[in-house]
């Protein structure tokens, strides 16, 4: 859990960043050292018989850091007696109780399990009367004062860079207030509301004035989706349209980040223009595909004029020649394109074939695990109708029902076609006609963000199912080897999923025992706006960790595939599969069998494009890309990287 270190001197890092950045290997990792900091700095007000008082953010950033402290309290005896709190922002209009409540949020992962004194909580309601809210903040900003100041402000990081609800064009002046939010923060909050449309468009928030005033300040930011944005706060200018910015000025400010939150920053996106580095493969292949996009040439038309005036004189004293290093790193990527993800059979097999994927072995048993009932074929479709064409024994493992995903009115049609079916042939079916009439009158009442009753939530995981099943068809994957695993993580009607639990393991190591694949694919496409992928992924490597000393695991290999939420950059990429304009088509008929996610996904994320139109799209411009850099040209790639065990991902 050690901060990583970059190898470079603080003098060299104060030139790039204006903040000081901590960086850990995982997000949890960061979040428990921002724990224990804050549990120092409470102990120590307490030792010196005086209030700590905190300011929390909500979101999925600081949640790790809330379960770290509830343990120490817990386990380590930490008292809360002497802590005031208050809350950054919250929405407007909103009722304490409604599951998008930042006072319900803070309370449920914080306060409720902490000997805090009541009276230190000070949430700010969002369902005063409108014409009260600026008499409101006036107060709030008054009991900051009478509370004696912020001794410590948490902070989270959007995509547009605000902070609390600081919306692009909040300057350094500003107090707490009503602010109307913009199109990213409230499509960003989409997937808590159930839609975009059911987002408030206000916000009563701190101001970044306010926020500027407190003591010490903590910014989180984890994930590769706010590397850009970390980027831009940390490196470049003071800016209004960028608020987390104005953190540059405050005297006492730590970002935590993760690996992947932290790869935007020049010493981890091009450290060698930071300080002297060590080239090893992973970052001489890095520099070098960088330089081929920057001057537009092929890998093997590189120069040493150009290495020289990229100022890579030292890479050059390393081996010698850009000869030498343009070799190099193009018979690597040379090596990435594989036609056979399985493997091939003795009677396919070449003079001067490159070894991998346990040729000896032929055909192969395969697991795809499929977070959500369409990520199978959005991501690695090609592959996957690859795989089957070539006679491998391919299963996939649904993990998720996906059934959140699933807009009203399609469960409502279903649940009428059964009635209406059963009515039409004269087919006796016990409560049909009572579960119609329930899940009409459910749905035609149905209040804004309210969690689906138990029967329309099985309805729409059994609209995901039988798509699950037509997308798989598509590809020639036979039913029997369909695994609807229904992991019971996901089972509670709402965004917010109960953590990752033994029995969700369990389910997924007795799957990986029956099968005994010598493949397994897995998403790594940890960006999805709920977390299911990120905790889909663990289950899948905490099993394999059960499964570590079987004799079946000792030949498998795990696969990390992307594409619905991004895509591995072609120096990370270790299986490039080319697909034929063939395969691209279907694949995309195979997603086109999800139609409850056709046209309009209930939550497209930051990307508001089809699925099928993502994905695409992102393949296209993977063979692109290699294409430029000089190899074969394809009409479309899907990138894979290999998991080994020691990977920075959560487990």
């Amino acid at each position: 859990m050690n901060v990583i270190n970059s190898a470079l001197s603080n003098t060299q890092l104060d030139r790039n960043e204006k903040i000081p950045c901590r960086v850990y290997a995982k997000a949890s990792d960061a979040s428990i050292a921002a724990a224990a900091e804050i549990a120092r700095l409470i102990r120590a007000r307490a030792l010196e018989g005086l209030n700590c008082v905190l300011s929390l953010v909500t979101g999925s950033s600081p949640t790790r850091i809330y379960e770290e402290l509830v343990r120490l309290h817990q386990q380590d005896g930490l008292s809360f007696r002497n802590v005031i709190v208050f809350n950054l922002d919250e929405y407007y209009p909103m009722q304490t109780d409604e599951l998008q409540s930042n006072d319900r949020f803070l309370r449920e992962h914080l306060t409720d399990h902490v000997d805090i004194d009541e009276a230190n909580i000070h949430f700010m309601c969002g369902s005063i009367a409108k014409q009260d809210v600026a008499e409101y903040c006036t107060k709030y900003e008054q009991q900051i004062i009478d509370a004696g100041g912020i001794d410590l402000q948490i902070l989270g990081l959007s995509r547009n860079g605000h902070i609390g609800s600081n919306e692009p064009g909040s300057d350094e002046s500003t107090r707490t207030r009503m602010i109307t939010l913009d199109q990213v923060t409230r499509t960003d909050a989409a997937s808590d509301f159930f839609g975009a449309e059911n987002v408030p468009r206000h916000a009563i928030t701190m101001g970044v004035g306010t926020i500027l005033e407190a003591r010490r300040l903590f910014l989180l930011a984890f994930g590769e989706g706010k590397a850009s944005i970390v980027a831009k706060t940390v490196e470049e200018e003071i800016t209004a349209s960028n608020p987390a910015s104005f953190l540059q000025s405050h005297d006492s400010v730590e970002v935590f980040l993760d690996e992947a939150g932290a790869s935007g920053l020049t010493r981890f996106a091009t450290p060698w223009l930071v300080g002297p580095i060590v080239w090893d493969d992973t970052i001489t292949r890095r520099a070098v595909i960088s330089l081929a996009f920057q001057t537009q040439k092929a890998i093997l038309k590189l120069t040493e004029a150009d290495y020289n005036e990229a100022g890579f004189q030292d890479l050059l004293a390393n081996f010698g020649s850009a000869y030498d290093i343009n070799l190099r790193v193009f018979r690597h990527l040379q090596s990435t394109i594989v036609g056979w993800p399985g493997g091939k059979p003795a009677h396919a097999k070449q003079v001067g074939d490159r070894p991998g994927n346990r040729d000896d072995i032929f055909p192969k048993r395969v697991i795809v695990f499929s977070p959500h009932p369409d990520d199978d074929v959005i991501s690695m479709g090609g592959t996957l109708i690859r795989l089957v064409d070539q006679s491998h024994q391919v299963h996939i493992a649904y993990q998720t029902s996906g059934n959140i995903a699933v807009f009203d009115n399609d469960a409502l049609k279903f649940a009428e076609f059964a009635a209406d079916f059963c009515r039409e042939f004269h087919i006796a079916a016990a409560g049909l006609d009572e579960l119609e009439n329930h899940v009409d009158e459910f749905l035609r009442n149905k209040r804004s963000a309210q969690v689906d009753s138990p029967e329309v939530q099985r309805i729409k995981g059994l609209i995901r199912r039988s798509e699950a099943r037509e997308g798989a068809r598509c590809c020639g994957v036979p039913e029997e080897n369909l695994h609807f695993l229904d992991l019971p993580f996901y089972q509670t009607g709402r965004i917010k999923k109960n953590p990752l639990s033994e029995r969700d393991i369990e389910i997924t190591v007795d799957l990986l025992r029956q099968v005994k694949p010598h493949q397994i694919y897995a998403a790594g496409d940890l960006s999805d706006p709920h977390g299911t992928h990120r905790t889909c992924l663990s289950a899948i490597l905490k099993a394999c960790e059960h499964c570590r000393d079987d004799d079946w695991y000792q030949v498998a290999q795990v696969w990390l595939y992307r594409g619905a939420w991004q895509e591995w950059a072609c120096e990370q990429i270790e299986m490039a599969v080319p697909l034929s304009p063939a395969e691209v088509q279907r694949k995309r008929i195979a997603i086109f069998k999800h139609e409850s996610q056709k046209d309009r996904a209930l939550f497209p994320g930051s990307d508001m494009r089809e699925f099928w139109q993502r994905a695409e799209a992102r393949n296209a411009e993977t063979a692109k890309r290699y294409d430029m850099l000089g190899l074969a040209e394809y009409a479309a790639i899907e990138g894979f990287v290999r998991w080994d065990g020691h990977t920075g991902i959560e487990l």
